[in-house]
């Protein structure tokens, strides 16, 4: 077991682990670290505690010291220098026609870099830029291109939910997320219902996949043939995921009735997860009948498809935020 600290540098950013030494820090205090980028100040978002070696990245850093009024005035000033560096490079942007947007930018506490963050469709020459911005500040010059997860996560916003945005307010990381989590939860399959401010699929879709997930393993399949309580053979017609309850067409004296019955009480054959896969979206799933299909579909649907194919293709080719420096 080893000793650390947890470290925010930014709202919602990566926590880092430090080590406290003998000082008497405490949660929601503030700190003087050394990182990868030079001297930064950190917020302490977890309080001195003991976790297994494993979890630490090695060498783990000592912390300088608890920041000061002197410290926090500096890092103040730092903030309101960052609002007029912005505006001088997207000067210099316009000037040089560059095709990129300006994010936000940085200062480290100790003054030696400024780092930009862009969003840009393609690859960039900034290199004269870089020149130009660093005859400006007369200190080192940084700029990183970022994804548009990156950049709702910088700006922050407003969800369809009515929220702060998660990545904004609460999550350090991405989680992975698929079209197959959407299917999970009965969600509509319609890109703009299951994409966020970012155009990619909502991060909240992860949230509860695991539970959908499972629940579902439990369910049978619509269309499925299912053995009710009373002892008569029906179809199911429609599933409740959350509440676990199934709808099956029986025949009763020549007349077909909907009935509803707790999953428990009906006798079926269960799906084991590989066929869930399949199902959802794998290769005898109803993706696939889907695809075999789009003859037969019209416009709207056809390009409805395509639109949850590319989000995929967005999905895989995102990868990691590049707003950490590890």
């Amino acid at each position: 077991m080893i000793k650390v600290i947890g470290v925010r540098f930014r709202q919602a950013g990566k926590v880092y682990y430090f080590d406290p030494l003998d000082l008497d820090i405490k949660q929601g205090g503030n700190v003087i670290v050394e990182t990868a980028r030079g001297v930064e100040f950190g917020y302490v978002v977890m309080g001195p505690r003991e976790i297994e070696d494993e979890k630490v990245v090695q060498p783990l850093k000592p912390v300088m010291r608890i920041a000061t009024p002197e410290d926090e005035a500096v890092e103040s000033n730092n903030r309101a220098k960052e609002k007029e560096a912005f505006k001088t490079c997207v000067q210099k942007i316009r000037s040089r026609n560059l095709e990129m947007k300006l994010i936000g930018c940085e200062y480290t506490f100790d003054g030696n870099k400024l780092l930009f963050y862009f969003t840009a469709d393609g690859r960039v020459d900034f290199r004269e830029l870089v020149k130009d911005l660093a005859s400006v500040f007369r200190t080192r010059i940084e700029l990183r291109q970022v994804g548009v997860r990156d950049e709702a996560k910088i700006l922050g916003g407003i969800g369809i939910c009515g929220r702060p945005l998660c990545c904004h307010s609460y999550m350090a990381d991405f989680a992975p997320v698929s079209i197959k989590m959407a299917k999970e939860q009965s969600l509509s399959l319609n890109p703009t219902k299951i994409s966020g401010i970012c155009g990619r699929l909502m991060c909240c879709l992860q949230n509860e996949a695991e539970v959908y997930e499972e629940l579902n393993r439990k369910l049978p399949r619509v269309g499925d043939s299912v053995t009710t309580p009373d002892g008569l053979k029906g179809e199911v017609r429609e599933t409740n995921v959350l509440k676990q309850l199934v709808k099956v067409v029986v025949e009763v004296d020549d007349e077909k009735e909907l009935r509803e019955y707790a999953v428990g009480e009906l006798k079926f054959k269960p799906r084991h997860k590989k066929e869930r896969d399949d199902e959802k979206g794998g290769k005898g799933g109803k993706r696939g009948k889907n695809k075999d299909n789009k003859n037969q579909k019209n416009r709207e649907e056809i390009e409805e498809e395509r639109e949850l194919e590319e989000l995929e293709r967005l999905e895989r080719n995102d990868g990691k935020s590049k707003l950490d420096d590890d």
